[in-house]
């Protein structure tokens, strides 16, 4: 199980625009965003997105780089930008299912067609929101088994705001017995 505090898993995909994307390379003044998405053919993950991509400018005022990364093909990753107009978010594509499982994301079967009328790969991540810290520690997770209820981006931006003047710890860190 990740917690707060400890490394991340290292991470490695391309991008659409952007070359590849390397975790370990990876330098912001003071927070990496990873959101991991479903794939093209979630109407949630749509929205979700668009919103971060709307945000990415207010993320970057804040020294925080964001990227959204799914198991979709290049070709599907690049129908959802253009389906959400996204052009200042990166894009990445390929995630392998088991670096997925590294980072505790769930994994889900395919029952066809969506709702939207797009067929689901075989297999494909379910959500999953990281901040880390340049050292690539954990400071924020939120694992989702379901594509519902996730963290709300400006809600976030709040408490990112929050954290820097406090500098405020990442919590959930404890391991030990209970």
């Amino acid at each position: 199980m990740l917690t707060p505090r400890q490394t991340a898993p290292a991470l490695a995909v391309d991008t659409l625009d952007h070359g590849s994307f390397e975790l370990a390379s990876e330098a912001p003044e003071r927070l990496t965003l990873i959101c991991f998405y479903r794939g093209l053919h979630c109407p949630i993950c749509a929205m979700y997105l668009k919103e971060l991509d709307r945000l990415a400018p207010e993320f970057a005022q804040r020294g925080v780089t964001t990227i959204a990364i799914s198991s979709d093909s290049a070709s599907r990753a690049r129908e959802m930008q253009q389906k959400i107009a996204a052009t200042r978010l990166r894009i990445g594509y390929g995630l392998p299912l088991s670096e997925a499982r590294k980072w505790g994301l769930y994994i889900s079967a395919s029952r066809g067609k969506t709702s939207i009328g797009i067929v689901e790969p075989e297999l494909f991540s379910e959500p999953g929101l990281f901040l880390l810290r340049p050292d690539r520690t954990i400071y924020y997770l939120s694992i989702q088994s379901m594509p519902f209820v996730r963290p709300n981006f400006k809600e976030l931006l709040q408490a990112i705001d929050f954290t820097i003047q406090h500098d405020y710890p990442a919590r959930g860190e404890y391991v030990g017995a209970v």
